[in-house]
């Protein structure tokens, strides 16, 4: 289980003053979940992800899997951040995990490498530079990259974003397909709502910065699902209607709430698709399920 605790991450802004990102954030990630974050611009959710994955060690906290600090990490960026000079097949071999010597080992990671370009829709194009590329198909390389070595852990950074409707679509479905294969633990930063309902078992709602959590959502909307399909439109409805100021970083009732948020905000309606659980990932008594 992926277990984080930052009692405070505080950086330098424009003008040199320190500006606290995140303070009193806890939020934990069992194996195979998919957790979405989503909050406001600003409260940190970049700095969330790379202070999980190693980018960033400077903080008050501590972040564990299985009581170290993860190792075996995927990441996939806002921009998918190939390199321009390499082949499709060889941006997603850049970063495969290296076993012996041997010309056998080389050439299994190249056929798992083909195959999941092939997943993606990209048997045709594995020799062709990025230049060539769709925005679409490079992010499906960044993708099919990401889970080239099958990692316990994989972080994603508003991974989809400006694409345009079918794309985002189609690379979501691609992405569910190959965690639940893997069955990787997926943080996947969002601002999209719609799109964090459609992925996530749970949704982590931050504040405003200093970002904490303070709404945590269990989706329990049967898979496959459809951003744009009416039960995650209702689901959405439902849930603004109750906390009007959530995609602003307050839960109805409560500002500044710490612990046991959830429970103090009340449960949205029964149906809606939605458990809900306090900030330490427990069930509240008396929360529709």
């Amino acid at each position: 289980m992926l277990e984080i605790r930052i009692d405070r991450k505080c950086y330098p802004d424009r003008g040199g003053r320190p500006h606290v990102a995140l303070s009193g954030l806890n939020l934990t990630v069992q194996r195979g979940e998919f957790v979405c974050v989503v909050g406001p611009s600003g409260c940190g959710k970049s700095t969330l992800l790379n202070i999980v994955g190693g980018l960033d060690r400077e903080l008050d906290g501590q972040v564990t899997m299985d009581g170290a600090f993860p190792e075996d990490v995927g990441f996939m960026f806002q921009e998918p951040r190939l390199m321009p000079w390499m082949s499709v097949l060889d941006n997603v071999l850049l970063v495969a995990r290296e076993g012996g010597a041997s010309e056998g080992d080389a050439a299994r990671q190249r056929e798992r490498a083909i195959a999941l370009l092939r997943a993606m829709e990209l048997g045709d194009v594995l020799d062709a530079w990025p230049a060539r590329l769709s925005g679409g198909m490079m992010r499906r390389v960044a993708l099919a990259r990401a889970f080239i070595n099958e990692p316990e852990l994989l972080l994603m950074d508003e991974p989809f974003v400006s694409l345009d409707t079918p794309t985002a679509n189609r690379l979501r479905e691609m992405l569910v397909e190959q965690w639940q294969r893997c069955g990787a633990s997926v943080l996947f930063v969002t601002h999209d709502l719609r799109e964090a309902l459609a992925l996530a078992d749970r949704v982590c709602f931050l504040s405003a910065a200093p970002g904490r959590v303070v709404l945590d959502l269990a989706v329990d909307l049967p898979r496959p699902r459809d951003a744009a399909s009416p039960a995650v439109d209702r689901l959405y409805q439902a849930l603004l209607a109750r906390h009007p100021e959530l995609l602003g970083g307050l839960a109805s009732g409560e500002r500044g709430i710490e612990r046991n948020g959830a429970a103090a905000c009340g449960a949205p309606a029964t149906g809606s698709g939605v458990r809900v659980s306090d900030t330490m990932g427990r069930t509240p008594r008396g929360a529709i399920e």
